[in-house]
């Protein structure tokens, strides 16, 4: 007799980046319109979720995050493959997001972008490396056209930059930082954690402008770059 796995949702609210069978990396953003309604749209998300069985088809885990804009909802989920997100999507996708949509009229989907499991993950050593995330921060790099070996040299010279940091700059708490390269072959996502907004906000703030991160800001082949930050809301997996 099978076991029917549901969704669990964990109170500490953090995937594991670096997790083992990992295929695809799926991120996505809705749009919500406010603070209220993020929160609504959160717990609507939950309650659909766990009263469900889990989707056993190769999801490993879904997690959600909240814009510190009043507005945004960051979805991170992590599968075992791309076919296996598509299997979701064509058996089991439409009944959720109508369960929330009723629960939250007027949601806008804006966009869906697919990665590999991180080319480079760092783990910083700040005084705050070993604590919870209470915030994170997404940095998305685009570039002209596709090319793998350009993006992972970005990323590369991104690691050397934080390397030239030690002893310099401090890390001001950081805990870790997730860099991923789309799938499409046009842009970098890193996903990097951090105790608070402020913290992070901190370490932004003491960017120095010249040596390497001046290459890394002005890396030939950028299109264009943002940073958001977000807070974490709701972690699930499954679970009998």
């Amino acid at each position: 007799m099978s076991t029917v796995l549901h969704a669990v949702a964990h109170p500490d609210a953090r995937p594991d980046f670096r997790r083992p069978g990992v295929g695809a990396v799926l991120v996505s953003t809705w749009r919500v319109g406010s603070p209220e309604r993020q929160r609504a749209a959160v717990e609507a998300i939950r309650t659909t979720w766990e009263s469900r069985e889990w989707p056993d088809l190769g999801l490993l885990s879904y997690s959600v995050y909240i814009g510190t804009d009043g507005d945004a909802l960051l979805h991170h989920s992590q599968w075992t493959s791309e076919q296996a997100y598509e299997d979701f999507v064509r058996t089991y996708r439409s009944d959720r997001n109508a369960e929330i949509d009723a629960a939250v009229p007027g949601i806008e989907r804006v966009v869906l972008h697919r990665y590999a499991p991180p080319y480079r993950s760092r783990v910083l050593d700040g005084p705050g490396a070993r604590a919870l995330p209470g915030a994170l921060a997404v940095v998305e790099v685009d570039f002209e056209g596709p090319d793998q070996g350009r993006r992972k040299d970005w990323v590369d010279t991104v690691f050397t930059a934080m390397d030239g940091d030690a002893g310099k700059r401090p890390a001001r708490g950081g805990i870790a930082a997730h860099f991923h390269l789309s799938t499409d072959g046009t842009r970098v996502l890193n996903m990097a954690e951090w105790p608070s907004e402020r913290a992070h906000a901190e370490w932004q703030a003491d960017a120095p402008l010249d040596g390497a991160w001046a290459r890394v800001h002005h890396y030939p082949g950028i299109a264009a770059s943002r940073v958001r930050r977000y807070t974490p809301a709701l972690s699930l997996s499954a679970g009998a």
